[in-house]
């Protein structure tokens, strides 16, 4: 009877893992079909085959601990276009993978603040030890909102991070994550490198 207990435990566990990769692969396909209905997209529906992504991994789903900044400065955040955007460190996380404590910035845009679709929206750009090797070299981004941010925690989940737009085309105005968030850990979650032919935006 003794091994009953732990079967079940088994299943759920397994079940679980199932029901999330499911979660996160409708995510996935959800992020491709915004490429096809946004009309700025840098990619058609011929493209999409020339996006990869790491398996689904709930290690790199993790709730971190959020500190809200006061009375920070705009500054301008650099651009891959040499222009730039103006941001506001908005909180810091902390939170650990694998073992390892990391603490990373989440930025407010200023321009989408004024906007009531996005005025809740925070920006988690960031590099680590996987760029330039399996993912896009400027690093990736995640979307995250302050409504999200419960008794002083926030749930990040790598496996939804994402390639700026200057992945696939040139062009556009793609923030270059700031030094900050330059993550000395490889984070092997959400998407990798595209494969396809890096477009000319006209």
């Amino acid at each position: 009877m003794k091994l009953l207990p732990i079967l079940l435990l088994f299943i759920s566990l397994n079940t679980f893992a199932q029901s999330y990769s499911e979660q996160i692969a409708k995510h996935r396909e959800s992020y491709k079909q915004d490429f096809i209905k946004e009309s700025n997209s840098p990619l058609k529906e011929s493209d999409l085959q020339n996006l990869h992504f790491f398996e689904a991994d709930s290690t790199y789903k993790i709730l971190a601990d959020v500190e809200i900044l006061k009375n920070e400065k705009v500054f301008k955040m650099p651009t891959y276009d040499g222009t730039s955007k103006e941001f506001y460190r908005y909180a810091k996380v902390n939170f650990k993978i694998n073992g390892k404590a990391i603490i990373m910035t989440l930025y407010k845009s200023i321009a989408l603040a004024s906007n009531p679709i996005y005025k809740d929206l925070l920006f988690l750009p960031f590099t680590d030890e996987t760029n330039n090797k399996e993912t896009y070299g400027g690093g990736r981004y995640i979307d995250l909102s302050s409504k999200e941010i419960i008794d002083n925690k926030i749930e990040i989940d790598f496996n939804k991070a994402y390639n700026p737009y200057c992945a696939y085309s040139d062009g556009y105005r793609c923030p270059v994550p700031p030094e900050e968030n330059d993550l000395q850990i490889a984070l092997k979650a959400g998407e990798k490198t595209y494969t396809g032919e890096k477009k000319h935006r006209k």
